[in-house]
């Protein structure tokens, strides 16, 4: 596998690690599903999920896109890149629980409590090394003038997201389906398991991934 085909595999399967977190707001379509006792309303409250994570990522990895353009200093910006996510893993650690506010978003606003809990977890910081790296192949920053590698970077920005967010609704889908048609809710309220630590803990990994590899 080259190192493209790799970092593409690597988007696709944080995609679906985050779609397996509960904390991403699978539940949320689960109990909407056994509300309504219809599983379209399962598949309803997954696409504003998707909406607001697919917005939060294009919000953090856009900005890095446009970074890339200043090829002089692409090894300071992919270090920069790595301990703002090694300092963002250890606030998680520190502050593990959501801000109060998220608890009173109204099931009318879940694409903005999606977009505020992806952006709260680090989400996108977790793909921004991924970015990176596929703006730092030849075959992506070509010989153009900046401009056009602003556009090109910016619109491999969009892929990554559109890319990782579609993996994430596949597998967050299917878990959620899975559960309303076979196990129930009860199995929340009985088993609930909390990946706060592991997700830290894969974000801090990210992060000093990321240093080592620039260094």
């Amino acid at each position: 596998m080259d190192g493209q085909a790799a970092l593409w595999a690597a988007i696709l399967a944080s995609g679906v690690y985050h779609g397996l977190n509960p904390g991403m707001g699978w539940p949320l379509a689960v109990a909407a599903g056994l509300t309504e006792r219809r599983g379209a309303a399962v598949a309803r409250t997954l696409a504003p999920l998707a909406a607001g994570h697919l917005l939060s990522i294009a919000v953090v990895l856009l900005p890095f896109g446009a970074l890339t353009v200043l090829l002089d200093w692409t090894r300071e910006i992919r270090i920069t890149a790595g301990l703002v996510i090694i300092g963002f893993s250890a606030v998680l650690l520190l502050y593990p629980r959501h801000p109060r506010w998220l608890a009173r978003v109204r099931p009318t606003e879940v694409t903005l409590w999606s977009f505020s809990v992806a952006l709260l977890h680090g989400a996108g910081l977790m793909l921004v090394p991924m970015l990176l790296g596929l703006c730092a192949q030849p075959a992506v920053l070509g010989s153009g003038a900046p401009g056009n590698s602003l556009v090109a970077n910016s619109g491999l920005a969009l892929a990554v997201a559109f890319a990782h967010t579609a993996a994430l609704v596949a597998a967050s889908g299917l878990l959620a389906w899975a559960i309303y048609r076979i196990l129930g809710l009860e199995l929340l309220r009985r088993s609930w398991f909390d990946l706060g630590r592991v997700w830290a803990g894969s974000l801090a990994l990210t992060g000093a991934l990321a240093v080592w590899t620039a260094v």
